[in-house]
């Protein structure tokens, strides 16, 4: 193997590993709250079966790493896209946090009002990381696009899981 593709495969494994880091921090707070609170609370008739989350963000916590490694991939190939990669890995990594206090403030917290005043600026960080991304290489945006169908879904879905636990 070359020297430069040991590099890449490099940065591919320390941003899986970044991305599985945020999955695992964000478990810290979910897995505690799941057997007890989480099951008691009324949840609308759409809501996935459980089983359905882990492989769902398996792989979008996957594409997430996929998608940082290619910004980074091709904007340090290319002087002109420097400046853009790094506004685009900020996103990244803003929309990373964004996605692990999520966590802390649903599950953590047990609280989805909590929830909702994170989601919607996650959502936010998302749909931004993906517009960054997609003028570096379209690949990248397209595969952040189902990370942002997903959290849409989850933004419904916490929305609807607050109005219908809330306490008038």
């Amino acid at each position: 193997m070359s020297s430069a593709r040991e590099r890449q495969l490099v940065w591919l494994l320390g941003f899986l590993g970044v991305s599985y880091a945020a999955a695992g921090l964000g478990s810290l707070f979910t897995l505690p709250a799941l057997d007890g609170w989480y099951r008691r609370l009324r949840k609308p008739g759409w809501t996935p079966p459980d089983r359905v989350f882990g492989p769902v963000w398996t792989i979008l916590y996957t594409q997430i790493a996929v998608a940082a490694w290619l910004v980074r991939r091709v904007s340090a190939a290319d002087p002109r896209l420097q400046s853009r990669g790094r506004s685009a890995m900020l996103a990244w990594g803003v929309q990373l946090v964004l996605n692990v206090a999520w966590s802390a403030a649903f599950f953590g917290r047990r609280s989805p009002a909590s929830g909702l005043l994170v989601i919607v600026p996650l959502w936010a960080a998302i749909a931004t990381t993906t517009a960054l991304a997609a003028r570096i290489t379209r690949l990248a945006g397209l595969l952040l696009l189902p990370y942002l169908a997903w959290t849409t879904f989850a933004t419904a879905l916490n929305a609807s899981v607050w109005r219908l636990n809330r306490h008038d």
